[in-house]
């Protein structure tokens, strides 16, 4: 059985589940509500604090099938209980972040700004403090909307590996290259 399938996702304080006849299932929560459609053949059952996913079968796809669900409505408890966060830090000599709203003004060395419009279920910060790189910060519930949209931000000028420019996550090790050596070789 699926280790990660068979656990079952406690549902913190303030968080509601419901499951429809046509296995969508919404989670409701402090920050908001997710809704996921879960296959047919896996069932969604609701226990007191518990949610537990069933698989009818030891079939390959419904293996497969039954530690992703129960992955994904633990991914959308946390997200309305907590919340998601994706930090990043611009790094390199004139580089700029701002934001108005949700569109995000991001000068990176390029001939003219680039200008990045945030989905409106997200929430986009900026920071520009003095001697520190630039920060931008996403929140929201959807873990996969996080991702999804940071990745995008940080491959508008992805990390160089010789000067370390660009945009990278906090915390994110990047690997360095030494340069070129100059001189005769004998």
């Amino acid at each position: 059985m699926s280790r990660i399938g068979k656990k079952p996702v406690a549902l913190p304080s303030g968080v509601s589940i419901s499951v429809d006849e046509h296995n969508v299932v919404t989670v409701k929560g402090p920050k908001g509500t997710l809704t996921q459609k879960v296959d047919q053949d896996i069932t969604v059952s609701i226990e007191e604090n518990e949610l537990k996913v069933e698989r009818p079968t030891e079939q390959k796809r419904h293996k497969a099938l039954h530690g992703l669900y129960r992955s994904l409505i633990n991914n959308m408890v946390i997200g309305v209980s907590t919340g998601y966060k994706a930090e990043m830090e611009i790094v390199g000599v004139g580089y700029k972040a701002a934001n108005n709203g949700n569109v995000l003004d991001l000068s990176l060395g390029f001939s003219h700004n680039v200008y990045f419009v945030v989905p409106s279920e997200l929430k986009v910060t900026t920071a520009m403090e003095k001697g520190k790189n630039p920060m931008v910060t996403l929140e929201g519930t959807d873990k996969q909307l996080v991702g999804l949209v940071a990745s995008k931000i940080k491959s508008l000028r992805k990390v160089e590996p010789y000067k370390g420019k660009g945009i990278r996550f906090v915390g994110e090790i990047i690997r360095r290259k030494a340069g070129k050596t100059s001189g005769k070789k004998k």
